[in-house]
């Protein structure tokens, strides 16, 4: 029974291939999917990110059960996630690939309501930055950033 903890399905190799491969691709997919998946989780983006976790689970392991592989696997994820912030934290050209750049929400009293479409934020997500930043009127917003978080920053004009 013990031996089954210890006895690996396929080389230690090609574990690391696979992480490297399946950290790659849902990260790009991550990415590709906006600022506001990252920046606040819902419900619905919690259930995601579990069913997500499930559906590369096989991609990873295989049919590999080992202790041994599960550890590789692990080491290798949580590696390529120390590498990456490393990377990001060094080249800006890479960290803008990586964790994209703020997008200007509103300026001056106008709201930009294409760009908030287009990054998927909702009315009721403006306006909680808003209520937030006790800014009632889109007329006295000075500023609103997406940030890179997902965050909404809001500074308001001074009149």
């Amino acid at each position: 029974m013990l031996d089954s903890l210890f006895e690996m399905a396929m080389p230690w190799w090609e574990f690391v291939l696979r992480a490297v491969v399946v950290y790659v691709v849902v990260l790009v997919l991550v990415r590709v999917t906006g600022k506001r998946t990252v920046g606040q989780f819902t419900p619905f983006d919690l259930l995601l990110v579990v069913l997500l976790g499930t559906a590369v689970q096989n991609s990873l392991i295989g049919e590999d059960t080992s202790l041994v592989g599960g550890l590789i696997l692990a080491a290798t994820l949580l590696a390529l996630n120390w590498a990456v912030g490393f990377a990001t934290a060094r080249n800006r050209r890479l960290d803008r690939i990586i964790e994209g750049e703020p997008v200007v929400l509103a300026r001056n009293g106008e709201v930009f309501w294409h760009v908030l479409r287009r990054q998927n934020v909702s009315r009721a997500d403006f306006e909680a930055a808003k209520r937030e930043a006790d800014c009632a009127e889109d007329a006295r917003i000075g500023i609103a950033v997406l940030e890179t978080s997902g965050d909404i920053t809001l500074i308001r004009r001074d009149d």
